[in-house]
């Protein structure tokens, strides 16, 4: 077991209250229990979001596309203070700018190649980077990244959902329906393929 799957994650009840704790390891074996994570987009002055493909090496849906920055904070952490944390870590983004929130996401999904479960309380975050931003993501984390609209990620996901996480959708409906302008609900693109 890696190091960062003996962490503690916050179990939480459907409204996000704490309820305990266990490790990402344990959070995550079948059936799964529900517990705080959260889902950070980094967004460049011309409204395009981060995404990043995860490392082959991840136990829970390697090499799909995800937002750009994944995460659990620590029983009693707060959650911007751990995002932060996550964005060094894995983008290596030396200027973390300041997060907000714009939305919960809760869902489950099954990884049908690891067996895993995600079972989450996904807290939405956002960060607005000025252009030019420099990244050196860890390869132990991170296959690739690419800039995209907000409107482009939710048209390729409606398409075909396969190379994406299965919280991606989620997240990034938060996010379009939080941004300028909002996102009204009966604009939001069917998803084909399932979780």
């Amino acid at each position: 077991m890696t190091d960062r799957e003996s962490q503690k994650v916050e179990l939480v009840d459907t409204s996000g209250h704490p309820m305990g704790s266990t490790t990402v390891d344990d959070a995550h074996q079948a059936p799964g229990r529900l517990h705080r994570a959260f889902s950070v987009f980094l967004r460049d002055p011309d409204g395009r979001v981060l995404i990043q493909q995860r490392a082959a090496v991840k136990t829970r849906f390697p090499l799909r596309w995800a937002n750009s920055c994944c995460g659990h904070p620590g029983p009693g952490e707060e959650v911007a203070a751990a995002a932060r944390q996550r964005l060094i870590e894995e983008l290596g983004v030396t200027s973390v700018p300041p997060l907000t929130e714009v939305g919960v996401y809760t869902y489950f999904a099954e990884d049908p190649a690891t067996g895993r479960v995600e079972h989450e309380y996904d807290h939405v975050l956002v960060g607005e980077i000025p252009a030019g931003l420099t990244l050196r993501p860890d390869p132990d984390e991170v296959a690739g990244t690419r800039w995209v609209t907000v409107a482009a990620l939710l048209g390729e996901m409606a398409r075909d959902s396969r190379a994406y996480a299965p919280w991606l959708f989620g997240v990034t409906t938060r996010l379009a329906e939080a941004s300028p302008g909002g996102m009204p609900q009966s604009d939001v693109p069917e998803r084909s393929g399932g979780r």
